[in-house]
């Protein structure tokens, strides 16, 4: 996934291939006493546009008393996150007769039945409801009166006991009439609106969720081949489905440049899994052959709204690489309702958050001048984050599972999961270091290609270990690499670690011009960034969202979850403000702020007299421009 913001081969070849490139799993526990059988799912999608669904199970079990788990903790979301509240309209059958559950008391995502003798095959019905609001993962916003997001997670029980890959899953989904899907699960059949998989594993189903609308296209990006890959879009309404050529050219590059980079593939075929729409969560959650892309209804045709969001693509197929095949031993588990220890994220999603923000200009997604600003907002940002004086960024991903979760308010202090930006900021600084003493010779490019490439293969998982990292990046470059990160993740503050920066012949700085990208974040995202100046970050009705501490706004005693109403007598708008702080720079004249807080309302003064700030980076002509040559294409 990413801060703001993931079909497969039959189970024979998966089940085969697994043996063959020995993969990595946990101990497993006593082999349950289910039967082989698959797992028989029908989802009944009909009803999507009036946010329900409809599932019916037949469950292979043996006579007895039987646990049946609803998946918990979500691959890629990095908590438990299953949407158990949503689940409704649970039933039981065996030979037609229902039969009584009941909710575990201490695991409420476990129920108990009793299984009469001689029934060898338990019919569970249960709806999916969908009032979700806006917010979220795969839990958020999925469907709206024109499309839906279909995550298997969401319509599934299972009996446990087994690792998730050895328990096969036959399922089919019935779409509203005119509806078409994209997908990356192998399809049977096709008849009538319905669609029939090929059966997989428990593990492939929930990893390859289906996106289906009434407004749909398909957009192939190596139609050559041999590997297939799709840009499967649906909107809400067809002009958002026009993505410019250019655009549509810009990601057939990053296919290249993804192969250039990792030298190797590790799936059957790839889908983006797009989302358009203003009625759904927005964010982006990888899967290993395909990603659920969620962002705003014209992102693919307005300007601004489509560069500020280019690394989301790049970010999630990167997983596919590093997260999805190689992936955490903490993160591995066998089965859904096993927690995941979140301790290496600075490796799954800040690893990932750098090469997908480099691949973005290397596939011409993002102008060099695009990344800088990103890069400076990145930085900048951290180096405002007050938070680091307590909590260094390894406890950031040790509570991911409750970061992810936490409100905007007091966020500078609390800290969110800084090892996404924080990530980028330290593997942009290894890859400068390796760069500079090999003269130019190793990289991390080369740290992708030891790590993640190894040839092509089908979906598989290799886990590592910090020690595994560490030892990667020494075969690239010999280094104290466990000192360099160790000494990045444990130390608290108080700035930024910039080093990358620096070394790669750049610097930091701000002036009162606004970057493009902070234009662009304002005009999309409804918001004024006025956090590197007053302290203040807030949108444009003048709700403020955090306020940083130690910044002229929190020492004048202005608090974030309040409102900005008037500014030097003035009504707020973000103009208003803007001209404020412009106008008493190094005039003397103090910042006069009319806050509303609840039912109450207060003048608050701030001595503060720098005018607007907004970060840059500039060029340091002592250094070699490095960060030029990190971005410079690999594709031939």
């Amino acid at each position: 996934m990413t801060i703001l913001h993931r079909r497969i081969a039959l189970l024979a070849l998966l089940m085969s291939t697994t043996v063959a490139f020995a993969q990595k799993r946990q101990p497993q526990p006593a082999a349950s006493t289910a039967p082989a059988q698959p797992i028989k799912l029908m989802v009944d999608a009909t009803h999507a546009p009036e946010k329900i669904l409809h599932a019916q199970m037949q469950i292979p079990v043996s006579p007895g008393e039987v646990k049946l788990v609803f998946p918990k903790w979500i691959p890629g979301e990095h908590g438990p996150t299953g949407p158990i509240t949503d689940l409704t309209g649970l039933q039981f059958f065996a030979s037609g007769q229902r039969l009584s559950w009941r909710r575990d008391l201490d695991e409420m995502y476990t129920f108990h039945v009793t299984v009469p003798q001689g029934v060898t095959t338990l019919e569970a019905r249960l709806d999916l409801v969908m009032p979700a609001p806006p917010e979220g993962f795969s839990s958020g916003a999925s469907a709206t009166t024109q499309l839906d997001m279909l995550s298997w997670n969401q319509v599934v029980l299972y009996v446990p006991g087994k690792h998730t890959d050895d328990i096969p899953v036959v399922a089919s989904v019935k779409l509203p009439a005119g509806w078409h899907f994209g997908t990356a699960l192998p399809v049977a059949s096709e008849a009538g609106g319905q669609i029939n998989f090929q059966q997989v594993s428990l593990t492939t189903l929930v990893d390859s969720p289906v996106l289906a609308g009434a407004h749909f296209r398909r957009i192939p990006l190596t139609p050559e081949g041999p590997i297939q890959h799709y840009i499967d879009e649906v909107s809400d309404g067809e002009a958002a489905l026009q993505m410019p050529a250019d655009t549509v050219a810009q990601y057939k590059r990053l296919m290249a440049e993804t192969g250039a980079l990792y030298g190797a593939r590790h799936y059957r075929e790839y889908h983006f899994l797009l989302t358009l729409s203003d009625h759904t969560a927005h964010f982006g959650l990888e899967h290993h052959e395909s990603s659920d892309d969620r962002v705003a209804e014209r992102t693919m045709i307005d300007d601004d709204a489509r560069w500020l969001s280019a690394s989301l693509l790049p970010h999630e197929m990167t997983h596919s690489w590093n997260g999805k095949y190689r992936r955490p031993k903490g993160l591995a588990t066998q089965d859904y309702q096993i927690p995941m220890q979140g301790e290496l994220l600075w490796v799954y999603e800040g690893l990932t958050q750098y090469l997908g923000d480099i691949l973005a200009p290397r596939a011409g997604l993002w102008t060099k001048q695009q990344f800088l600003d990103e890069t400076a907002e990145t930085a900048a940002a951290l180096d405002h984050t007050p938070g680091r004086a307590w909590r260094p960024l390894q406890d950031t991903a040790d509570a991911a599972q409750l970061l992810y979760s936490a409100l905007p308010e007091f966020e500078s202090w609390r800290r969110s999961v800084d090892y996404y930006p924080e990530g980028f900021l330290i593997w942009l600084e290894a890859d400068t270091i390796i760069r500079q003493q090999t003269k130019g010779q190793k990289s991390m490019n080369d740290f992708c290609h030891i790590f993640h490439g190894g040839g092509n293969t089908p979906p598989m998982v290799k886990t590592y270990t910090f020690d595994d990292v560490v030892k990667t990046l020494n075969e690239v470059m010999p280094y104290d690499w466990s000192k360099f990160l160790r000494d990045r993740l444990d130390t608290y503050g108080p700035g930024a670690p910039l080093g990358g920066i620096t070394n790669s012949g750049w610097k930091l700085v701000y002036d009162d011009n606004a970057s493009e990208f902070t234009k662009a974040m304002e005009k999309v995202r409804n918001a004024v960034d006025a956090r590197f100046s007053v302290g203040l970050a807030l949108d444009d009705k003048g709700g403020i969202h955090d306020v940083i501490v130690d910044s002229p706004a929190w020492k004048a005693g202005i608090a974030p979850g309040t409102t900005l109403v008037a500014v030097n007598g003035r009504k707020f708008n973000p103009d208003i403000l803007r001209d404020a702080l412009k106008a008493g720079k190094g005039n003397g004249q103090n910042l006069e702020l009319l806050v509303m807080n609840g039912d109450y309302y207060k003048n608050f003064t701030l001595n503060y007299h720098d005018g607007e700030k907004y970060a840059h980076l500039v060029r340091d002509e002592s250094k070699p421009d490095i960060l030029s040559d990190i971005i410079k294409p690999l594709a031939k």
